[in-house]
């Protein structure tokens, strides 16, 4: 076996832009041979990967379903649209989530470890590697959530705009019915245009309330500086009661409430008293595609003028 030096290493990433370990890996995999070690990290995918490490993938895709006991959404990110509306790319992000329905990793770092359910001799890193080189564009598997049902849990899928947002609704019945799966997918679609942050109060921590409380005081003061303590605990109170009922699913008025004061709470009460059982949401996750990635704004002009050499 040939003895693989650092000046090699140096060399081959310098040739394919491959990490310092992948380089070491493939020089060890071809004893040495620089040709054949290029060969190996392009035929994996490596060399191109990291070519484009450095870009900015916010677009992409969400994708979401329930299947086999096992309720599962993941986001994938491309650089650009054209490319999140790819038939290729689509098939591949199916096949991620179907992966992630089985996995028994608890975040991305041991999912990107495991071996790739469509080739076993691959990781699921090494297997986006390869869609990377197909492709031509940085992608990336953000991040993902699965729920196991219990026996009487229940569970709603839902894509909106293409895969723009997803949403994955998880509740527990002492009874089930089709009225009762229809009413989740209302509340799925009740998350994908509201914004919800918590399932219900419960949820908020005391020093959230407490914050929130601090911020709305100092707010009211600076609008009524001469009001006495318990119209500003009032004029608090009401404002934080109005910012809950934005934050929490159950109090939020239900869209499409006949009368427009139906709460989501009173209205899954209501569905499961006509099913003869009571519904309880548990829990529920929302994707957006790219949401808190700073997307990189590109002068189109300059760039062109960039490539021809103005």
């Amino acid at each position: 076996m040939a003895n693989i030096t650092a000046g090699m290493v140096k060399e081959l990433r310098e040739m394919t832009g491959a990490g310092m370990m992948d380089c070491k890996k493939a020089l060890a995999a071809t004893d040495g041979n620089m040709d054949d070690a290029v060969k190996f990290l392009r035929e994996k995918g490596l060399a191109a990967a990291q070519k484009k490490a450095g870009r900015i993938a916010a677009e992409g895709i969400v994708k979401a379903e329930v299947k086999n006991g096992v309720a599962a959404i993941v986001e994938v990110n491309s650089e650009t649209d054209f490319v999140a509306k790819n038939e290729k790319f689509q098939a591949y992000v199916g096949q991620v989530l179907d992966q992630i329905t089985t996995t028994s990793a608890a975040d991305i770092d041991a999912f990107m470890k495991e071996a790739w359910c469509e080739d076993a001799s691959l990781t699921v890193e090494q297997a986006l590697s390869e869609q990377v080189a197909v492709i031509g564009e940085k992608l990336s598997i953000r991040r993902f959530e699965k729920i196991a049902l219990a026996e009487n849990g229940i569970a709603d899928a839902y894509i909106h705009g293409g895969g723009r947002i997803g949403v994955l609704v998880y509740a527990e019945s002492d009874v089930k019915s089709d009225e009762i799966a229809a009413a989740l997918h209302q509340v799925s679609l009740q998350i994908a245009s509201m914004k919800p942050v918590y399932v219900s109060r419960d949820e908020m921590s005391d020093e959230f309330i407490a914050a929130e409380k601090e911020t709305l005081l100092a707010a009211a003061k600076n609008e009524k500086p001469d009001a006495p303590e318990k119209v500003l605990e009032g004029i608090v109170m009401g404002r934080l009661n109005k910012e809950l009922k934005e934050f929490c699913l159950l109090d939020q008025i239900y869209v499409f409430a006949e009368d427009g004061k139906q709460t989501i709470g009173q209205f899954i009460d209501s569905v499961g008293k006509k099913a003869g059982g009571k519904v309880t949401i548990k829990k529920f996750v929302r994707f957006e595609t790219g949401e808190g990635i700073e997307k990189k704004q590109e002068d189109f002009a300059a760039e062109v003028a960039k490539q021809i050499g103005q």
